[in-house]
Order: C-alpha cells, then structure tokens, then sequence
C-alpha cells in the first residue's frame, strides 16, 4: 500500500498528514523531510498500553539515524488529561533537558496526542511537536492542533491551538486496538461525513463489517477521507471563529455526558455517537431537519457496534448544567451544531435552554422504559 498525503493548508505553517501502512518505520526518514535535525533533542509522550507495543522499536529507529531520543509514559485512558499528568510529563521534559528547539512526539491516541500537544505548545513558550496517532479515533484530534488538558468540571477546558509540525498515520497501528476503540474511533469518521459528504455516509455504511475487521486499504481510504474533511475546515477556520465549529457536531451532549460519567464510562467516541444521534432527533423536533435524518444517522452508527440512546443512569437538569461549560456557548447561552440533511449541519446560536431540557426530558424518560 502506497503512502497517501494530505495538506493542511494553513500558509507558512502548512503541514502533511501521511497515511499509509509501515509509516511508524519511515519516522526518522518522515522528520529528516520536515527538516528535524539529529541535534535535536526528541521527546517521545505515550501510554502504557501503546507503550508495550511501540515505544521500544521507535526508539531503536531513531537512535540508529542518529537522534538523541527521551520518553515518558503516562496512564492509558482520560485520565491522562489531567493537571497532575501534565505536570509530571513537564517535569519529565525539563529534567530531559529539552530547549525550544526540541521536539516532541505523541505517540498514541487522542488523548496522548492532545496531552502531548499542550505539553509542547507550553513548554518555553511553546516548541514543536508531530503527531504519531495509533488511534482510529484520533484520526480527528491529531488533525488541526486543537491541544489541552480536562478539568473535572468540564473536557477540554484547558488548551491552546498549537499545530503539528506534521501527522505520521501508521495504519498497521490500528491492528492492536481492542474491538471497542475500534468502533467508538468510527464516531468521528461517520461524523465527517455527515458534515460534508452523503456519499461518504453511504460508504461507510456500505463496507462496516471490513472497515470493523480493519481491512487496511478500506480503513486508509475512510481515514483519509475523513482527514480530508477536517484538514479543508481547519484551513478555513484554524481557531474556530465560525465554520470549524461544525466539527463539533453531537459534542455538545457528548462532551456532557464524558465529564457526568467521570471520563470512562463512555469513551469520547461512545458519547459522541449518542450526541449525533440526539441533535438529530432535537433537528427534527423543531423542524430545522427533515424526518428520517435522526434514524438513517442511528442507523449507520448501530452498523459499527455503537451506541445511539440516551444514557439512563445521567438526568437532563445536570446534563444541561454540564452543556454550559461547552466551549461554544457564549454569555451563559447554548450554542448547538444540528443537520439540515444527511450532509450539512449548521451552528445554531443562543437555543432555548427550556426547549432543550423539555426535549433531553423526553429521551431521558424513554430511556427509563
């Protein structure tokens, strides 16, 4: 399988996402080409579960071009996103003796990609970083440079937009996933194509079972069409101002429904695929969206194992509170992001928060029968 690449185009600090099978074996090739020198000091942040896997042939890998390599290792899971993680990660990196002119490498999925990037974008003020993803989920959070750390009131509370030097997707990576991170990776997958692109939908649910068996050249193929989406929306709208918001689509509930289980109950893609399910069906009931959109979208979710109801055990008033602390709100008000159709959503401003208690109540009280 040839390497594919993509470009986010975002001027001077333009960047390629290579994807493609045996890429985790070109790193040091891939960072020469990005112009990381060997006198640069690297900085390798990944988890004990992808730790066992990878760290130790990469590390061989750049040791023998020539690197001068470091790693440190943090606990698998949202609970790496966490204040005292990231201190303990900082103190790995001065005690490494990193300068600005180091480099750091996330090795893992999105929760390593987004702890590492913040540890980058504040160490010094800032040094550069690559993201390393072997996670089908992080196929969105490793694009785009969105970086930060949790709070326990709220996810991803605390950040920066620090960019990527560059995104080496090793999809041979993905073999080594357990089948749950497999499917709830496909949330975000199935969620660019309902922003964007029917016929991706109409794909994905076409080819489920080989994308869920991971067969590679269909899972590279979703992977880049679903990085094609979120880089052409970065370029447009790098710190969402406007239009990159529409990536947000279900993480309103989603994110809600994370910090109310305590980061693990639902994972981010679990939350997430039940969050586009109900701004569907909220679409629907207040006619922004016609009929069918709700259930076609549960229905190409369902087709990759995940789950589409509304979490029983979580009532709709501490839902609500916990969708104020969403970073698209503004002045205490909700903003949603809701589809007009199986391709296109729309930000929607300022919603009646008694409006949308009264719809959460409804899905609350179905979930309990």
């Amino acid at each position: 399988m040839e390497k594919r690449t993509l470009l986010v185009d975002l001027n001077e600090r333009a960047y390629p996402i290579h994807i493609g099978a045996g890429l985790l074996s070109q790193t040091p090739t891939l960072l020469q080409e990005a112009n990381i020198k060997v006198s640069q000091k690297l900085f390798v942040i990944t988890d004990a579960h992808v730790a066992q896997h990878y760290l130790k042939p990469l590390h061989l890998q750049l040791e023998q071009a020539g690197y001068q390599a470091f790693s440190h290792i943090v606990v698998a899971g949202e609970k790496a996103k966490q204040f005292a993680v990231y201190e303990e990660v900082m103190t790995a990196a001065i005690e490494a003796g990193l300068d600005r002119k180091s480099v750091v490498l996330a090795l893992g999925g999105g929760v390593v990609g987004d702890l590492a990037g913040f540890v980058a974008a504040t160490y010094m003020r800032g040094i550069d970083f690559v993201q390393i993803p072997t996670s089908l989920l992080a196929h969105d959070s490793s694009v785009g440079g969105k970086v930060a750390i949790n709070h326990r009131l709220g996810k991803n509370l605390i950040g920066a937009f620090h960019q990527p030097l560059m995104v080496i997707y090793d999809v041979d990576t993905l073999q080594t996933l357990p089948r749950r991170e497999i499917s709830a990776g496909f949330a975000e997958v199935i969620k660019h194509g309902l922003i964007s692109d029917e016929g991706f939908v109409g794909w994905l649910e076409e080819h489920a079972k080989g994308l869920m068996e991971l067969d590679a050249e269909l899972v590279s193929e979703a992977i880049y069409r679903g990085c094609a989406v979120k880089a052409a929306v970065v370029a447009k709208d790098e710190t969402e101002q406007n239009i990159r918001m529409t990536l947000n689509l279900g993480h309103t509930f989603g994110h809600a429904f994370e910090a109310l289980t305590g980061y693990g109950q639902l994972n981010h893609g679990e939350a997430i695929s039940i969050g586009m399910v109900l701004a569907a069906r909220y679409a629907e009931s207040i006619g922004m969206s016609p009929e069918g959109v709700a259930k076609r979208t549960k229905r190409v979710l369902a087709a990759f194992g995940l789950p589409t109801q509304w979490p029983k055990e979580l009532h709709p008033e501490d839902v609500l509170r916990a969708m104020h602390l969403d970073k698209k709100g503004v002045a205490g008000t909700l903003t949603l992001v809701l589809p007009t159709s199986m391709e296109h959503v729309e930000i929607v401003p300022r919603v009646k928060e008694e409006d949308v208690l009264r719809f959460m109540s409804e899905e609350w009280e179905e979930s309990q029968k």
